[in-house]
């Protein structure tokens, strides 16, 4: 018996110093995931602010959505360095019409310009693009500028632009002019002049084209499609099944079109498939690649998936 107490001693002592020098999930905390569900809101209050714009010759009354402290009208920007995002408003559309999609984003970390300029019923698709451009550049300006809400908050490496209808053209069209956005997502994009086709072929970075099957505005074949089929990879084609024009604001005006999926659902996939995108494809997230270009995009259910990764 005590010979084989003996011999058993190494082993024990063996298995006692591997258990005292063993990691534990108390002693290497994991590190937070950024994005559970891209569809839900997330991790940050939301915050805006209208104020104006004045950047590259360009001036326009503007409302900015960022991540906050605190929720609400002019509350601090949430501690950290925060992506830039500069969204169009669709024609004769008010840029209330997209709150939900811009909460939404500024959820995620997003500080996001949202120009009131165009607003006219001969809107300059070029001024937009350069109005869009110029919310960048005022971001960056902001950023270094001491007394700013935004100073030292901005991560100006990690710019994208989006935008519905026109705005969503003149997305594209901004994106072929700035060599500092990293990448591009629209909403039911609508060709512009000059040309949102021929700007989508210009593009290196990534684009992303959401559309609705039954838009009667700016329908797909039409419009998402020619820019898709113009941009060389990595770009993706996501068409919303029953989606429609107006599906993509928060409620209808004179002369909306209507779809067969309703409006909430058609605003929940367009959140779903912008966000993971967006956090994706501007380096926020790399574990959502699956669900930018693989499987999980493919079989999202509700939404048709074409891509050039």
């Amino acid at each position: 018996m005590l010979r084989s107490l003996m011999r058993a001693v190494p082993a024990i002592m063996l298995a006692v110093a591997a258990t005292l020098t063993a990691p534990t999930a108390l002693a290497v905390p994991a590190a937070p995931a950024i994005a559970a569900d891209p569809a839900a809101p997330g991790a940050y209050p939301v915050a805006y602010a209208d104020l104006t714009v004045s950047a590259s010759g360009r001036s326009y009354s503007a409302r900015v959505w960022y991540p906050g402290t605190t929720a609400g009208a002019n509350a601090p920007v949430a501690q950290g360095l925060h992506p830039g995002l500069a969204f169009g408003h669709g024609f004769f559309q008010d840029i209330s019409k997209y709150e939900s999609t811009l909460r939404h984003y500024a959820s995620w970390g997003l500080i996001t310009v949202t120009p009131k300029s165009q607003g006219g019923i001969s809107p300059s698709h070029s001024g937009f693009a350069d109005d869009l451009n110029a919310g960048l550049t005022w971001l960056t300006t902001q950023n270094s500028t001491t007394g700013s809400r935004f100073a030292g908050a901005v991560d100006t490496s990690r710019y994208a632009l989006s935008g519905h209808s026109m705005g969503g053209g003149a997305a594209l069209l901004a994106a072929s002019r700035n060599p500092a956005v990293k990448s591009v997502s629209t909403l039911a994009a609508a060709e512009t002049n000059p040309s949102a086709v021929t700007a989508s072929a210009a593009l290196t970075i990534p684009a992303q084209y959401v559309g609705g099957s039954k838009d009667t505005v700016a329908g797909v074949d039409g419009h998402q499609r020619k820019m898709y089929n113009a941009k060389p990879a990595p770009t993706q084609l996501r068409v919303i099944t029953g989606g429609f024009h107006c599906g993509f604001t928060d409620s209808g005006d004179f002369g909306c079109d209507s779809g067969s999926v309703t409006r909430a659902e058609q605003q929940r996939l367009t959140r779903a498939v912008t966000t993971t995108y967006l956090l994706y494809t501007l380096g926020l997230d790399t574990s959502l690649r699956d669900q930018v270009w693989g499987a999980a995009a493919q079989n999202l259910p509700g939404v048709v998936y074409t891509a050039r990764p």
